[in-house]
């Protein structure tokens, strides 16, 4: 079954684009204009990926992005235009999973929206590492699902990669370079908020079920996942 991509955009040249590209590449469409529409085809549609604009008319992206991630865990990507240094950033921090700039390639975002989607059907080699355990962390790549101690911890599959990335790795510490190459697949372009956000995100949540801080900033290298507690 193709995946389906839901495009929200004002602007109707972007939208054609994007649709003929993304039909070329065997996934099926669906769009919106603006984002109380982009909600509403969500909602009857539930697809795999949303790309998404941050300025629309009636919604503004950053509501509607707050609120797809309140509803469901479904990948998102920002389009936000060169000047939205702060939006772009509370957008990652709201939950999105990766921003392109405008003016973009439509290669690039293709290559994007692959690399998101990959992550939602893991390889056979990633599934049969099985269980990994760092400290009161149970992480189960096969099931997806996280344990601090004996509590759940809901992630998004994003989220749940990054955690998953360094638990591989407990211990050590990961630039902003390695995180981005590993789980979004793609060369450094400099700019480390993608990351810093999500890790943002990921310290909040492990934070409802425990007090100490297991992942550590050092500074001038990257994170790592504490592996002595």
């Amino acid at each position: 079954m193709a995946a389906k991509i839901l495009v929200v955009d004002d602007e109707l040249p972007i939208v054609q684009v994007l649709a003929y590209n993304l039909k070329q590449n065997g996934y099926q469409v669906c769009v919106a204009h603006d984002g109380e529409a982009a909600l509403a085809q969500a909602r009857q549609h539930l697809p795999d990926l949303v790309v998404l604009d941050l300025m629309l008319p009636k919604l503004d992206g950053l509501d509607v992005c707050r609120i797809l991630r309140r509803e469901r865990d479904v990948p998102i990507i920002m389009l936000t235009a060169r000047d939205d240094e702060i939006d772009r950033v509370l957008g990652l921090e709201l939950g999105a999973d990766d921003y392109v700039v405008k003016p973009f390639s439509v290669r690039e975002l293709l290559a994007r929206i692959k690399n998101i989607l990959r992550r939602l059907h893991p390889a056979e080699d990633a599934v049969r590492e099985g269980v990994v355990r760092v400290g009161a962390l149970t992480i189960d790549s096969a099931r997806h699902t996280v344990l601090v101690g004996d509590q759940p911890l809901e992630l998004t599959m994003l989220e749940f990669t990054l955690l998953h990335t360094m638990a591989r790795h407990a211990g050590q510490v990961l630039s902003r370079e390695q995180l981005i190459e590993q789980i979004w697949g793609y060369a450094w372009d400099g700019d480390g908020r993608v990351v810093d956000a999500v890790v943002k995100r990921l310290r909040g949540k492990l934070r409802q079920t425990s007090p100490e801080a297991l992942i550590v900033t050092v500074r001038g290298l990257g994170y790592k996942l504490k592996d002595d507690h």
